[in-house]
């Protein structure tokens, strides 16, 4: 066997490699004799055919699937022990001759291998990325406190309707004919609940004004909702198809009106949101959510430092040179379904991504960077602890963030987003201790512009 590998330009690569009879024959014989022991051919016995008509029957394909597996694990052999950073798979390559596997010459392969281009990736204390601190203020906390009172609140009967209060009614719907009385075989919902502020109509809206308990309320359901026929055929109990057929007036009897109230800012709301006992008073609970909400903005504040040191290091870098005609082939090859267009539209961003991730890799490489399994467990129960947050759920014990970052690990579909994301904390915790830090204190509103900005 001889393994042969050029790239005159650095980055587009050919390999060529010759097969012997002699490097694949042993196998091919090997397996055509355990194919005569499974045999099962008509006029004799398992395993006693003759070993000419074993060859004749099976000895070319059995050739093509040892010869093509012995060239996947030489080609991949090759490239590790010469430590070729091989982008994609390799394609065969257009200087590919006619193969004849039936005869007994030498085989000759050629593949196109897409090299990643040279250059080194250094960072230092002489690189200077700015840091953005957000600013955790009042006004920040106040909101907080008010949507963990919203979470914590609760419905309290009243007599009267209070559009601006969240007020929701509770009452009977009767369909009414052309001359306004109720319609015989009609609809008719008990208990209909209605909240006349996401009305999306104002004059139905406005009937609903003053309302007060026991009163009767004539409203058209399909001009209060008049682009969803989902939300009218729900309130109706039909199908949406069937909307079109009940466009009339309906009357609406009140027989409960629920006002929402916010939680106090007591020792209950402070339970229920850190648990008994963390926070004792409300100084103590405003500091717990500017904590709370300081950690939250670190890893916003991280995710805008990695972008900063990408955009750094791609400027500091400048362009790389790939093998461009031979990556929209691999591109292609990995997207047949959706063709050549594809591939352009995708292409130049495509290759955006690949350069920053072989930065990435040679900067995580320089930083000593390893993922263990107490990296992921760590990530995924950061993970999880932020998706309860989103539903207000700000102590949730440590148990079930176990339990919960455990079954996201069962998922292989969540593995590498996970791998990813830990690879990201690990690195930008470590370029923060190599670079020289421009910090800069912003405010959210400006944080979120300037991204929305990238």
């Amino acid at each position: 066997m001889n393994i042969q590998f050029e790239a005159p330009d650095k980055v587009n690569g050919l390999m060529t490699i010759t097969l012997e009879t002699a490097d694949y024959q042993p196998e091919v014989e090997k397996t055509l004799k355990d194919y005569r022991k499974r045999a099962n051919i008509p006029g004799f016995r398992p395993g006693q055919a003759p070993m000419g008509m074993i060859k004749r029957q099976f000895g070319t394909s059995v050739k093509v699937d040892v010869v093509n597996k012995m060239l996947g694990e030489k080609l991949y052999e090759y490239v590790r022990e010469n430590k070729i950073q091989m982008l994609g798979e390799p394609l065969p390559s257009d200087q590919q001759e006619q193969l004849d596997f039936e005869g007994e010459q030498p085989l000759v392969f050629k593949f196109d291998i897409a090299v990643a281009p040279q250059f080194e990736a250094k960072i230092s204390g002489k690189d200077k990325v700015e840091y953005y601190n957000i600013t955790v203020d009042d006004k920040l906390i106040d909101q907080q406190v008010e949507m963990y009172q919203s979470r914590a609140g609760h419905y309290e009967k009243v007599e009267n309707f209070d559009g601006e209060q969240r007020d929701m009614l509770k009452g009977d719907l009767r369909e009414l004919d052309e001359k306004g009385n109720v319609k015989e075989g009609g609809i008719e919902v008990s208990d209909a609940v209605l909240m006349p502020q996401y009305m999306k109509v104002e004059d139905q809206k406005k009937l609903f004004d003053g309302a007060k308990l026991g009163d009767i309320i004539t409203w058209n359901p399909r001009k209060a909702y008049p682009e969803s026929d989902v939300e009218v055929s729900s309130l109706l109990k039909i199908q949406k198809e069937e909307v079109k057929n009940h466009e009339g007036d309906f009357t609406y009897q009140i027989t409960e009106i629920s006002r929402f109230t916010k939680a106090e800012i007591n020792k209950e709301l402070f339970d229920q949101t850190f648990g008994e006992g963390t926070v004792k008073n409300e100084k103590e609970f405003r500091q717990k959510i500017a904590d709370q909400i300081s950690t939250q903005f670190k890893s916003d504040s991280d995710y805008k430092f990695l972008l900063d040191v990408r955009k750094h290091m791609e400027k500091k870098i400048g362009k790389l040179e790939f093998p461009e005609a031979l990556l929209k082939r691999v591109m292609l090859n990995n997207n047949k379904d959706k063709g050549a267009d594809f591939v352009e539209k995708n292409f130049d961003a495509s290759i955006k991504e690949l350069a920053w991730h072989l930065i990435k890799e040679q900067l995580v490489a320089a930083q000593g960077i390893k993922i263990e399994d107490a990296d992921l467990k760590e990530t995924a129960k950061e993970a999880a602890r932020a998706q309860f947050a989103q539903y207000g759920m700000a102590n949730v014990p440590d148990e079930y963030l176990e339990n919960y970052a455990q079954e996201m690990l069962k998922k292989r579909e969540n593995v590498d987003g996970l791998v990813d994301r830990a690879v990201d904390v690990k690195l930008t915790a470590a370029l923060k201790s190599v670079v020289k830090l421009d910090e800069k204190a912003i405010s959210l509103e400006d944080f979120q512009k300037m991204l929305q900005e990238k």
